[in-house]
């Protein structure tokens, strides 16, 4: 049930940044979480800044809308977190051909009864 739990968190995040809703991006996030950034590794500390990044990038006309897609979610046995892997791509504009591409891991902890986000990592390839 976790592993389901987590994809679909990870389909949310994917829908927030397809409709540009930097609101519903915060609740996904742990409150101290970090992401670290695919190309120019820089690090957005905390879910208030990274809400903050979303929502300037939501501003701009023709801006990368992004998808996540998760390969696989292992769940931790020892406690209550988990670690996601997967590829990402980026589209400029709503073109279909992607601007950006590489892979991502994620780590999850279930905080009340939710699954957060409380770091990523992103590497860009192409």
């Amino acid at each position: 049930m976790s592993e389901l739990a987590i994809r679909s968190r990870r389909a949310a995040f994917n829908r927030a940044i397809a409709d540009g809703d930097a609101a519903a991006i915060g609740p996904l996030l742990a409150r101290d979480c970090v992401m670290v950034t695919g190309t120019d590794s820089a690090v957005i500390a905390g879910r208030m800044a990274q809400v903050k990044v979303w929502r300037r990038e939501f501003g701009h006309s023709g801006r990368m809308v992004y998808v996540r897609t998760s390969e696989s979610v292992a769940i931790s046995s020892a406690e209550p977190i988990a670690m996601e892997h997967g590829r990402w791509y980026g589209t400029q504009g709503g073109s279909q051909i992607p601007g950006a591409s590489g892979t991502y891991a994620a780590k999850w902890r279930e905080v009340a009864g939710e699954w957060v986000i409380e770091a990523e990592i992103f590497v860009t390839f192409s």
